[in-house]
């Protein structure tokens, strides 16, 4: 296939994408949303509930990230940081992990995180949300919740997973005929 006719058949594709991103918006705007108790977190100042984190919004995103120790979610976290300001210009975010508040600050610091970050360790919040592994560990993703009427309800979720839409880096990857390849996210590259 020559370029031009492959740009096209591309172009159709991603139309079929948007015509699916639409249904499946109109999909979420249909779910009834699910009451989530409100729970405490760790952070730098002590323990704080989830329904503080919402500050001034009445949307929160709370990312689920595995912790310092995975190079995936802190490709991810990279790419939060750099839209950290205009999603919190609309809702509040947190990126909540199972590592102790000093050891995301020491971690957060070295990346030039600015987004507030709080601990799940110690309680049920990543379980019960669906994001603890059946094996023990933890799992990547993100809850999006919203504050009603003294009530906090979870509107949507879902999964962090390599070429997923919630980090770019595999988008501009895909452009290349191979793609990622063996591709695979580093802590440094210095």
């Amino acid at each position: 296939m020559d370029y031009k006719d492959a740009t096209e058949t591309l172009a159709g594709y991603r139309a079929q994408i948007a015509e699916v991103r639409r249904k499946m918006r109109e999909t979420q705007a249909a779910a009834e949303p699910e009451p989530v108790k409100d729970y405490a977190f760790a952070d730098l100042h002590g323990s704080v509930r989830l329904s503080a984190l919402f500050g001034d919004k009445n949307d929160l995103f709370v990312i689920h990230n595995m912790g310092s120790s995975c190079p995936y979610c802190t490709l991810w976290a990279d790419g939060f940081n750099g839209v950290y300001q205009h999603l919190a210009d609309r809702a509040a975010f947190v990126l909540s992990s199972p590592d102790p508040p000093d050891v995301q600050r020491t971690f957060a610091a070295n990346r030039g995180w600015r987004f507030p970050m709080v601990s799940h360790k110690g309680t049920s919040f990543a379980q019960d949300m669906g994001y603890r592994a059946k094996r023990g560990g933890w799992l990547p993703g993100v809850s999006v919740f919203k504050r009603r009427r003294g009530r906090i309800l979870r509107v949507a979720d879902t999964s962090f997973s390599p070429g997923d839409d919630f980090c770019s880096l595999w988008h501009f990857l895909d452009l290349m005929p191979e793609g990622a390849g063996n591709w695979h996210p580093e802590f440094s590259y210095g």
